[in-house]
This record gives C-alpha cells, structure tokens and sequence, in this order.
C-alpha cells in the first residue's frame, strides 16, 4: 500500500479517511500506523519568518554586536519554547533553539507574533518584504499581530 495523507479540512474528506481505515487490512506481521497532527508551517509564513529575521539581524545590535538571522532564529525560538542550552564542545555555552520546519502553524504564529513585538520593541522599520509576508500571512488567518 502507498502512503496516504488527508488534510482533514471537511467532512467529506474525514469521511473518504475513515472509509479508508475501514478497508486497509490487518496484518499482525505488517502493521500500519496512523498518525493525526497539526500541520507545519506554511510557506507563508516561512517567507514572513526569515524577512522579519532579515530585518532584526541587519538592525538590532544585540550587546554590542550584530547577530546573524540563524543566531536570531535560535534565539528567538529559545525565547518561545523556554531557554535551553548545552555546554559547548570548546567552552562556552550553546543555546538551544527548536527547527521552525517542524513547528506547527499554531506555534510558527506564537513565533512570528513574539518576533514582531520584539522587533517593534527595538525600534526595527520593517521592510516592504517584511510587511507583504505578514499581509500574506494575515489574508490566510496565520497570525494576528501586525508588524
């Protein structure tokens, strides 16, 4: 059997994935498995992330230095999903930061919201690409706050 993925956006299409369930066979020997989750972010908003990062990184001096958009991403999905570092294989300490691919959209909007704040908070004058991203996001409901 080939995989198969539904997005589970209506009846009709949850109705076609049970009828599927129903009639995929039981084998002890060749089991299959049924994973149901939220979906990843959205080409949308990864475009809204990585301008809005763009941005940060090319403004905000951040103690007394300029930081890359990967440090910012790592430092500001630490700042989402609570702070976690490791110490570093020559000294000195590594922040842990989650992969934004596997972010849910809920929690890509959680970061695309608390990057916005931040932004605004450092004075950071969002780019056209950077507004036009979040308009995107908007038009698709995948995040509430303006930046």
């Amino acid at each position: 059997m080939t995989k198969q993925t539904y997005q589970l956006r209506n009846e009709q299409i949850l109705s076609n994935a049970i009828n599927h369930l129903r009639n995929t066979p039981l084998n002890p020997d060749k089991p299959y498995f049924v994973t149901i989750q939220e979906a990843t972010r959205s080409l949308s908003q990864n475009a809204k992330l990585w301008a809005c990062l763009t941005d940060i990184s090319q403004q905000v001096v951040w103690y007394g230095q300029r930081l890359s958009t990967e440090d910012w991403k790592n430092i500001l999905t630490a700042g989402l999903k609570g702070q976690r570092s490791a110490p570093g294989i020559n000294g000195g300490f590594v922040v842990l930061g989650q992969s934004t691919s596997r972010m849910t959209v809920g929690e890509m909007s959680e970061l695309i919201e608390m990057m916005s704040a931040f932004g605004t908070e450092q004075g950071v004058r969002w780019s056209d690409e950077s507004r036009q991203a979040l308009e995107w996001a908007r038009r698709f409901g995948e995040t509430k706050r303006a930046a």
